[in-house]
């Protein structure tokens, strides 16, 4: 199936709006809302059966005190308040990375089963754009592994398994709603290393290069985000203590982790839905955070558990829910598909091109 050429969106709004010309909803605002929890319901089930999953429940706060929220490149600041009674700092959880993998040790499950929940996140810090708002919805999921599954044959399993799922339910999505575009995502991801990104395009930007590998293969999963490139930098940044991207793989290179993105014609851009990796173990957590400078982190409540031994191995991700309905019902902005807060300037700007923000 030929792939559907990006379409050439103008930028407004001092760059962080990009609207597509001539730009509709292919959808009423009441069918898009009818089409949100058809594409919610469908994926989450399908999800949980591929990779054997159980769901649960998940805090939207935590304490800030235990080491156990997500503090994403390291410099995102979560948004926190008092709790009264208690004379304790509590966060709003940004993700849910940590709190899964002791959940996994406290509820018992077994090598080859895991978790999913619905995550819902406040990042004070995001900059807002099309793909980008303070609030975060995913299905965060984890699931435990054994020692031999730390590796990047086990990753790409597990990711072609979630892109089966992610391609099915386009295609229902589509069935179901004739007014949209017909699928297009190809019927294989590809597997690229940061590294050899870097290699190919040594001109271009990390983004840039997610954006021209993209262009060219449809739906890639890019490997070993966090470790620093030979140009002196990482790719992205990751924090020191859930994925492991300091482990040499089977490749001969850094990394258990990546970033799966697909090409949006709509945007003309590479469109991340899921960032995922095989977990720390002891020595690649004290490593980490050795690189990073943050060794006082060792001494938390979350990172002593796994420096006991305490927590099993595992994978885990999180896939986005406003992302995925953004992609499936061909929308310009995450602010369609879920409710946030915008600058006024951008709504208006967004009325007047037909983008209908909720």
């Amino acid at each position: 199936m030929p792939r559907a050429r990006p379409a050439q969106a103008k930028q407004l709004f001092d760059g962080t709006l990009v609207v597509p010309p001539g730009y509709r909803s292919p959808l009423s605002l009441r069918e898009r809302e009818i089409a949100i929890k058809f594409i919610k319901d469908d994926f989450e089930h399908a999800l949980a059966r591929a990779l054997n999953l159980t769901r649960v429940s998940a805090p939207l706060t935590v304490l800030a005190n235990t080491g156990v929220n997500d503090h994403l490149n390291g410099v995102e600041k979560p948004a926190s308040f008092t709790i009264r009674v208690m004379h304790e700092k509590a966060e709003l959880v940004q993700s849910l990375a940590k709190w899964k993998r002791a959940a996994l040790c406290d509820y018992g499950f077994e090598p080859g089963s895991g978790l999913y929940t619905d995550m819902n996140a406040i990042r004070p810090d995001e900059v807002l754009d099309n793909l980008h708002s303070l609030y975060v919805d995913q299905w965060d999921w984890e699931r435990v592994i054994v020692r031999q599954e730390r590796t990047v044959r086990f990753l790409k399993r597990i990711v072609r398994a979630i892109y089966r799922v992610i391609r099915k339910t386009e295609r229902k999505v589509c069935a179901r709603y004739p007014a949209l575009p017909r699928p297009y995502l190809p019927p294989t991801i590809h597997f690229v290393h940061t590294e050899e990104l870097q290699e190919r395009f040594p001109r271009l930007s990390p983004r840039e290069r997610e954006n021209a590998i993209c262009r060219e293969h449809g739906a890639v999963f890019v490997i070993g985000i966090g470790a620093e490139l030979p140009e002196g930098r990482p790719h992205d940044g990751r924090a020191a203590d859930y994925d492991d991207w300091w482990t040499q793989s089977e490749l001969g290179r850094p990394g258990l982790n990546g970033d799966l993105f697909v090409w949006y014609p709509l945007l003309g851009r590479a469109f991340e839905l899921s960032s995922m990796g095989i977990r720390v173990d002891q020595r690649s957590l004290l490593k980490q955070l050795e690189l990073k400078g943050e060794l006082g982190k060792s001494k938390l409540p979350y990172h002593r558990r796994l420096l006991r031994g305490e927590l099993p191995l595992s994978i885990g991700g999180g896939i986005g829910q406003s992302r995925l309905c953004m992609l499936f019902l061909r929308l310009a902005h995450v602010g369609e598909v879920q409710v946030g807060i915008w600058p006024q300037k951008l709504r208006q700007t967004a009325t007047k091109h037909g983008i209908e923000l909720l």
